[in-house]
């Protein structure tokens, strides 16, 4: 009876956040530019005119035309169909990286903040040593030493990107267990993983899943600049490794801008379609920032 009073709990939570949450222009505006993307790449392979690897479709550097909207690579593949296939390893590097950041932060500020003394020392330790490394440097020297590998990339960027996660979450968690009710769980003898999971974490799931929708925009970032710079997995077509591939075939000097320009227009479309969800879904989560 008690799981089903929870199940419900929650459905009624989710329906309340989802009914501010469309209220919101910008959230709803980022929502459909990411339905758009994902409709995408669910359909890569019905909406793609050429395969993700067939070569020479037309002339090097083709200008755009009927044939080829967005114009040819250096190579004489469609653009649009690479831009189209890449849409999958950007959405899938950024969800999963962001996933994963967030659980392992979620879970290590959880049990930081909760358990305190040696744990909260050891934990924070290592968290505030990935903090004080740059992370840009971080980031380039681990993707060089694992290999241009697109779950390598992955791991690099879950690495750098769950210290501020976990940073953030001890935080509210040292807020959350002083409440009556947390103190009133422990009095009448209820373990500390009854606690944590039923009385915390509920609390501070909110600023987790804020914090998780932004990681994503990270995380895409993160993997287009890899990639630009040349530690992207080849065997793999995402935006990145399109302007990867613009960059060192000397496009932008041939002045072919049909080349950069969709790769580039679909990061950013993507990374502000997520900083808008995340943004709205801040003020929805948030009481403090609740227009009134």
């Amino acid at each position: 009876m008690s799981h089903r009073h929870d199940v419900f709990a929650i459905l009624r939570k989710v329906k309340s956040t989802w009914h501010d949450f469309r209220k919101n222009k910008l959230g709803i505006l980022g929502l459909v530019i990411l339905l758009f993307f994902i409709t995408i790449a669910l359909l890569a392979d019905n909406l793609a005119p050429y395969g993700e690897w067939e070569l020479r479709t037309g002339r090097p550097f083709e200008r755009p035309s009927s044939r080829h909207p967005l114009g040819t690579d250096e190579l004489g593949r469609d653009i649009l169909s690479l831009v189209i296939y890449g849409t999958r390893i950007s959405l899938l590097v950024g969800i999963v990286a962001a996933l994963f950041s967030a659980g392992i932060g979620g879970i290590i500020g959880l049990c930081s903040g909760y358990f305190g003394g040696l744990v909260d020392d050891v934990l924070m330790r290592v968290t505030d040593s990935l903090l004080v490394i740059p992370t840009i440097v971080l980031t380039i020297i681990m993707a060089a030493l694992l290999g241009p590998n697109i779950f390598n990339i992955i791991l690099v960027i879950v690495i750098v990107s769950w210290p501020p996660i976990a940073r953030i979450i001890r935080s509210q968690v040292l807020s959350i267990k002083e409440q009556a009710y947390v103190e009133a769980a422990r009095a009448i003898g209820c373990s500390s993983t009854r606690i944590l999971f039923r009385h915390i974490l509920p609390n501070a799931l909110p600023m987790l899943i804020v914090n998780m929708v932004f990681q994503v925009s990270s995380a895409i970032l993160a993997e287009a600049a890899l990639s630009f710079l040349g530690l992207g997995d080849p065997h793999h077509t995402s935006w990145g490794m399109l302007l990867h591939y613009a960059w060192s075939s000397g496009a932008l000097a041939a002045g072919s801008w049909w080349y950069v320009v969709p790769p580039g227009l679909c990061i950013l479309a993507l990374v502000i379609a997520f900083a808008f969800i995340g943004y709205a879904l801040d003020e929805v989560l948030n009481p403090r920032l609740r227009r009134t």
